[in-house]
């Protein structure tokens, strides 16, 4: 995603029995003290289950992956996620490496009282959906692989790849989709659940240049689906999350594009802030579709400066980016213009953090149909620096090309988004954060009035399911008919989650 990451970096820099003749394939064979040992584990609802010490074994051994428990050389790694202060421990996690391993997954998280189950790609998920605590983490970063066909224009992507792959494999031969910002973000988490970018505007939404999807749902099957094969599945994979199962295999749309983008940053000081989202209030509607403009204000710990910035991408015919910029050169001089031209791949990967796991944060957001005056008045006015803290106000550009898709064509409903409004608390990993969380859930309720539903990449933890109901608008219903035929018990439910009705 370009958020957490992305405006963090770019804006505030200005268990199983030992059997010997079984190979040591799967980590949990190298702690003999847990492997002889049965596991406390929980399911979905909260039940305690027991999983016996042969049923792991039996499982590892089905694997050409590994089966991971506490302890074990790899546990650690595999349960983290890029927001370090979410520190979650799952009584067990498997690393598949093709599509049987994951089918093999399932139905032991099924099979075993539904257990509590988490998917994880690139481990983007600001509240944590791709992690758990005692439950089962089916960790995909084994299963990657990215296929270009360059005659049909089209990429297969498997589950476990990172967006970073795809445009590597396709730039090489001049093909793009919309595909996120941050290079180490995981597709499936992406894509299901919209896929914002920095040609969305152009091409559209991530979702919106999907031509089909290969899916174990929760009673193990897997399943093509296309507008002619399973066409519920794969309008409800199209901006539903993870709530149907897990995608295996992504087929996308290409489409031509020179490697050489405009790009860059233009960063005024903070005292300007209110400058910077009127022009973005005026001009951002009106930009055009090859024009991918971001803004953000940031207030770093108190006696640092603060900045109102925007970030750039412009795709289209390099003689047409002045006159694109046109409006935001109109502010004056700015402290920082770092916009050139630049490789594409090379942007994508501009906003990567190397080691994220020195800074803790917390994300509010939600879309915004426009920018109003008093809302303004209300990120600006109401904005309060602090000793110890980052805060950080975004905006990621919607409109164009993903405006003209109607509502009801896929599972994503906000069409009619100027942007997805992101609010971000950064502090120090280690300190208590309590006095943090409680000054952007207050600051929050300043602005999420403006709002209009959230995007479901970036679910809260203690969201509801009304909020939920709210949010897919008039594509709720249909979501949970889709829900009720291929996840009746709720397997999936660490998401924005569609509960079944049946």
């Amino acid at each position: 995603m370009q958020r957490r990451t992305f405006f963090r970096t770019a804006f505030t820099a200005a268990a199983a029995v030992a059997v010997p003749i079984r190979p040591l394939r799967a980590g949990i064979f190298q702690n003999a003290r847990l492997a002889a040992q049965d596991l406390q584990a929980v399911t979905g609802d909260g039940r305690l289950v027991t999983l016996t010490s042969s049923a792991i074994a039996d499982f590892a051994s089905s694997l050409r992956g590994n089966v991971l428990l506490r302890g074990d050389a790899g546990y650690d790694d595999a349960r983290r996620i890029l927001n370090p202060s979410i520190d979650r421990f799952p009584a067990l996690i498997a690393q598949p490496r093709g599509v049987s391993d994951i089918r093999a997954a399932v139905d032991f998280a099924r099979d075993n009282g539904g257990l509590l189950l988490a998917v994880k790609c690139g481990g983007h998920s600001p509240s944590g959906q791709s992690t758990c605590d005692r439950g089962m983490v089916i960790d995909l970063s084994l299963f990657r692989d990215v296929r270009i066909d360059s005659t049909a224009r089209t990429a297969r992507v498997t589950g476990g790849s990172l967006l970073g792959a795809l445009d590597h494999e396709a730039m090489s031969l001049g093909l793009v989709t919309p595909m996120g910002t941050v290079s180490h973000t995981g597709v499936g988490g992406l894509v299901t659940g919209g896929g914002f970018g920095r040609l969305a505007r152009r091409f559209g939404l991530s979702v919106d240049n999907l031509v089909s999807v290969d899916v174990v749902t929760a009673d193990g099957q897997l399943r093509h689906a296309s507008a002619s094969d399973n066409a519920d599945l794969f309008w409800g994979v199209r901006g539903g999350g993870g709530n149907f199962g897990i995608v295996t295999s992504f087929e996308f749309r290409l489409h031509p594009m020179q490697r050489q983008v405009i790009g860059g940053e233009i960063v005024f000081p903070f005292q300007r802030a209110k400058d910077v989202l009127a022009l973005y209030a005026e001009y951002g509607p009106q930009a055009p579709d090859e024009l991918q403009l971001d803004c953000a204000v940031v207030l770093p710990p108190t006696g640092q400066p603060g900045i109102a910035a925007f970030r750039v991408c412009w795709s289209g015919p390099p003689e047409g980016a002045d006159r694109a910029l046109a409006p935001v050169r109109r502010l004056g001089s700015p402290i920082v213009d770092a916009i050139q031209p630049m490789d594409y791949v090379m942007l994508q990967r501009s906003g990567d953090v190397t080691d994220p796991r020195a800074v803790g944060s917390y994300i509010k957001s939600g879309f915004i149909p426009s920018l109003p005056t008093p809302l303004i008045n209300a990120i600006v006015d109401r904005f309060e620096a602090h000793p110890e803290r980052t805060n950080i106000l975004a905006f990621q550009h919607a409109g164009g090309a993903i405006g003209r898709v109607a509502p009801s064509a896929t599972a994503f409903p906000q069409r009619d988004a100027q942007a997805n409004m992101l609010c971000f608390v950064n502090w120090q990993y280690g300190m208590d954060p309590s006095a943090h969380i409680a000054w952007i859930k207050q600051y929050w309720e300043g602005l999420e009035p403006f709002t209009h539903g959230f995007y479901v990449n970036d679910v809260e933890p203690d969201m509801t399911a009304q909020r939920v109901q709210e949010n897919y608008r008039q594509n709720h219903d249909r979501l949970v008919q889709v829900k009720n035929r291929y996840d009746p018990k709720n397997l999936f439910r660490l998401n924005a989650n569609v509960a079944p009705t049946v």
